[in-house]
């Protein structure tokens, strides 16, 4: 059984959800893409995943924001708008009559190449754009139960050569990553930055609780999530102090608490880290409220519809 932050409850109506292709609507099991596709030949290709929730997109210009950011480092022109992307995942949610606890996942490569090649100017068509709406929602109990880290040799690369921040379809090193966490018994990985200081999860950002303060990394070496900057957020708001800062196995391994963010999973508390106990092991009073305020922000989101 998996326990990680993706974990979901088991929905059957995922059986028959419709899939959303180049603007046609496809069954689950006809929903297919071109194996001469450049996300599939070489991972080129961006993505998006947000929450539909009590029917409204959740944060989604945020999102939206990220998506065409990250096409444009890529050198990948959208022919599209964003309402019109909008109104196509609509279209998908409303063709799965789906209303709540849903994840929705916007996936566009360069298109299709007339043979396998990294050359984008092989590419014969326009982009591909998937859409995939699931029912899917958090398991509670996993979120009670807290997870477990394990520090994997696989380091967050350095700007330079594949930004973190860029959501791309590669995502090979993340998986590394992961797979060493798994055969370690653990249930997801925390990833050191090339300088050695904690940058973040293979899936998700990571944060540690000090006292009275949230230590979280300065990004630089992070997938800077949208949940990771409304935890930030919220610490202003209601006046807890969040740091951003370079820190270490050492100060981790110490740590009052730890817990991990995400777009599916909101705020998930880490009780191990590399078979250490973090803390009293337990769902900490902090990672709690934060959790509660993250819960606050989504019906202040909803309401705002």
């Amino acid at each position: 059984m998996v326990k990680g932050t993706h974990n979901a409850l088991e929905d059957p109506r995922n059986k028959d959800i419709k899939i959303w292709i180049n603007g046609e609507l496809l069954p689950r099991e006809d929903a297919k893409i071109s194996v001469f596709d450049s996300g599939y030949l070489v991972g080129d290709g961006v993505w998006e995943a947000f929450r539909y929730h009590a029917g409204k997109m959740l944060f989604l210009d945020k999102h939206l924001d990220r998506l065409w950011q990250s096409a444009k480092v890529i050198g990948m022109a959208l022919p599209f708008a964003r309402e019109a992307l909008k109104a196509n995942i609509m279209q998908t949610l409303d063709a799965n009559r789906m209303k709540d606890h849903v994840h929705v996942r916007v996936m566009v490569t360069r298109g299709i190449k007339k043979t396998p090649s990294q050359d984008p100017r092989f590419t014969i068509s326009g982009p591909n754009v998937v859409i995939v709406a699931e029912h899917k929602q958090a398991s509670q109990e996993n979120k009670n139960r807290g997870i477990s880290l394990w520090t994997s040799t696989i380091r967050r690369g350095s700007p330079d050569y594949l930004d973190p921040r860029l959501n791309c379809h590669s995502k090979l090193h993340e998986v590394q990553a992961l797979i060493q966490a798994i055969e370690a018994g653990a249930d997801e990985a925390l990833m050191l930055d090339v300088n050695g200081f904690v940058a973040t999860c293979n899936s998700t950002n990571f944060f540690m609780v000090k006292g009275r303060e949230v230590w979280t990394s300065t990004g630089q070496y992070c997938m800077n999530g949208i949940t990771r900057g409304h935890v930030i957020e919220l610490c202003e708001r209601y006046g807890l102090i969040c740091r951003q800062k370079d820190f270490s196995l050492f100060d981790v391994y110490g740590a009052d608490e730890a817990f991990v963010t995400g777009t599916f999973g909101g705020l998930t508390p880490v009780i191990k880290i590399d078979g250490k106990t973090i803390g009293e092991g337990i769902f900490g009073p902090v990672t709690r409220q934060l959790s509660d305020w993250y819960d606050l922000l989504i019906q202040e989101e909803i309401e705002t519809a």
